[in-house]
Order: C-alpha cells, then sequence, then structure tokens
C-alpha cells in the first residue's frame, strides 16, 4: 500500500499536540481525518473552568478548537457521540473504585476502552473510512519480531507511556504516535511556524474542574466515619472517603503533636487510618488485571523499574510471578504512598513490558 494512499484518522483534542500529530502525518503524505469525542452529557453539575478539563462542559470549546485545527489543515472532521460509553465506562469504574476504598486513574481506562477503543470503533460504524488511528500522547511504538512493543518518548520529561501501558497488542498495531520523535518546545514551535492557534495553548491537567470528585457521587454515597490511629484510637472524622488517598496530609483536621498522613482507607466500615510517615513506606506491592505488552507472560522473575503513579520516579525491583493472573513486586528499597487503585507499570530499559493495577502495599 503507497502511504499517499493509507488513511489515519486522529484523535483531536483541540489542544497543541494532537493538533501538531495531524499536521506532521499530513506532511508525511498520509490521507487525514480529524476525530473527536463527545463525552460531557451534563448529568453532573460541573461548572466552567479556566482550565480546560477533560470532563466537563468546556467539551464545546475544545471540539471548536478541533473544528478550526482541521479548517486549517484542510482535513475532514467528525465529531463521535460516546457520552453513554464514557459515562458506563469510565465515571461508573471511576465512582466504584472511590466507593471500595481505592483511587482509580480514569485516563488509562478511558484510554484503553474510550480513545483507542470505543471512538474508532464507533467512528468506523459511522462510515468514516481509515487504516490508522493516531494521537497526539508522546510515545513510541516499534515492531519486533512481530510484536509490538510500547516504548518511551524522545522528551522524557513528557512521557506518557503510564497512561498507555494498558492498551492491548491488537490497537498498538493499529495506533501511530507522531509525537514520539519530538520534544515539547518542537511541537510548540512547529505549531506556531504554521500558524496553529493552539501553540500557545495551556494543557488540561485536571479530570474534572477543580477535581472535586465529591461532584460524581449521589446523594448518601457519601458518609462521613471515623479516622483512627493504628492502634484503632478514634482521633477525628472525615467527611466521606472519596475525598481522601493514600499519602494525604492535608485537609484532616487533626491535632497531634506530629505530622499524620492516610495509610490505608477502610471502606468496609468505613474509617481512614493514619499513622507517622514511616508507615507510608512499602517494601513491595501485589498487582492484579494485568496486561502485559513485551511478553506473553511473567513466568519467571524480571529485573524492572516500577513507577507506581504518575509523578512516582521509578523504582527498582524485582517482578515475580504471583497466583491467579497477579503478580509480586519487590522494590530494592521501599517506596512511599503504594496506593490501591492506582497503577503500576513495568519498565525494561525504555520499554513497557507492562502494567496493571495496584492490589495492595506490602509492609
Amino acid at each position: 500500500m503507497k502511504k499517499e494512499k493509507i488513511k489515519v484518522a486522529v484523535g483531536l483534542s483541540g489542544g497543541v499536540d494532537s493538533s501538531v500529530a495531524a499536521a506532521l502525518l499530513k506532511e508525511k503524505g498520509f490521507d487525514v481525518i480529524g476525530v473527536s469525542m463527545r463525552i460531557f452529557d451534563g448529568s453532573v453539575p460541573i461548572q466552567r473552568s479556566k482550565k480546560h478539563t477533560c470532563y466537563g462542559p468546556d467539551e464545546d470549546q475544545d471540539i471548536d478548537s478541533a473544528a478550526s485545527i482541521c479548517k486549517k489543515l484542510d482535513i475532514p472532521f467528525h465529531v463521535i457521540n460516546l457520552k453513554g460509553e464514557f459515562k458506563n465506562h469510565v465515571i461508573e469504574y471511576f465512582r466504584n473504585e472511590y466507593l471500595d476504598g481505592r483511587t482509580p486513574n480514569p485516563c488509562i481506562v478511558c484510554n484503553r476502552r474510550i480513545k483507542f477503543g470505543l471512538l474508532p470503533e464507533k467512528a468506523k460504524k459511522a462510515g468514516i473510512v481509515f487504516d490508522l488511528f493516531a494521537t497526539g500522547h508522546y510515545a513510541r511504538i516499534s515492531e519486533f519480531e512481530g510484536r509490538f512493543l510500547l516504548k518511551r518518548p524522545i522528551d522524557l520529561l513528557k512521557d506518557q507511556t503510564y497512561f498507555l501501558y494498558a492498551l492491548t497488542p491488537d490497537q498498538l498495531s493499529r495506533t501511530l504516535f507522531p509525537l514520539g520523535e519530538y520534544r515539547k518546545k518542537e511541537v510548540r514551535d512547529i505549531a506556531r511556524s504554521i500558524g496553529l492557534r493552539t501553540s500557545g495553548r495551556h494543557e488540561s491537567q485536571d479530570f474534572i474542574s477543580g477535581n472535586d470528585y465529591g461532584l460524581l457521587f449521589r446523594d448518601g454515597e457519601i458518609k462521613d466515619g471515623d479516622i483512627v490511629d493504628e492502634n484503632g484510637n478514634v482521633l477525628g472524622r472525615h467527611r466521606g472517603i472519596v475525598h481522601y488517598t493514600i499519602g494525604q496530609r492535608k485537609g484532616l483536621g487533626l491535632s497531634y503533636p506530629r505530622p499524620l498522613y492516610i495509610c490505608r482507607i477502610d471502606a468496609e466500615r468505613n474509617r481512614i487510618i493514619v499513622g507517622e510517615k514511616r508507615a507510608l513506606f512499602s517494601k513491595g506491592l501485589i498487582v492484579r488485571v494485568l496486561n502485559l505488552i513485551a511478553v506473553d507472560e511473567i513466568d519467571r522473575p524480571y529485573r524492572v523499574k516500577v513507577k507506581i503513579r504518575l509523578q512516582h520516579k521509578e523504582a527498582d525491583a524485582e517482578l515475580l510471578p504471583y497466583k491467579d493472573n497477579r503478580v509480586k513486586i519487590i522494590f530494592n528499597e521501599p517506596q512511599m504512598s503504594v496506593t490501591p487503585g492506582q497503577s503500576a507499570v513495568f519498565y525494561l530499559d525504555d520499554t513497557v513490558l507492562g502494567g496493571g493495577i495496584i492490589e495492595k502495599a506490602l509492609t
């Protein structure tokens, strides 16, 4: 197939990264189509924000920006309605995890189920013809002996492989990441050079406006309860477990001679357990809901680097097989704030071996 005949649908967020991804692909001779998804259904009373958020009423501005980008690049543009799918697969997952005392990452679920799953699938069902799907994520894909590998980008400061580890091999085989070979400054320079108005746009950071997750829960779902120490002594009251996460220190309203941090969340008893900083350190963790990319199974120990949240500096560790399709991670040095519900991603040099959901910390 000649390159000029290859049709690529680019998922457009309305920001600089996805717009430059579309521009680069068109420059390389691909037949480019812009697609955006509509996910906000207005059922949550989220106020408009000065910052662009993933889920909220600012969506119309993002879609207008994406339409403007496509007009500038002279490529077709389509909007795909995924309101119901997003609510079922992302919002409900997010709510249920928090109610069970875990701290989920909605971006990881959205990428696998919505952005790289239902968006291209529903676009094709709508009659939009394309061969490959692309986004403005900072990551790279390479093929080795018939296996598609997910690799870190050139710009490690913008590395987004943590958000992408849950993509399936099939999804990777049909995906392009044009920005994987560029640095962020270069991307902004490209946008400026071709007159894209997104060149100076700030990036969206929050899931919803103000990160006020309480808006996603129904009356009666959020209940106050006890804050206790590691011996069960009641030290204060919390305003609902959905407002808290492991490692949190601020907002506890406790009077104590030394700083206290959230060490565990007991959803069954609606309690938050606090302790001193030493109690936050774990020697390892158990990971469930595995998605492996570079190997078919974990059948032997691997020396890896592990990332346990987005802002976490990767830690050296041993990755070990465990029972019931789970794995065990043992850190070289204890790590702080291992949080159930977050993802742990395993790296072999610049390649993502795989990852999964943190089930529990090992003390």
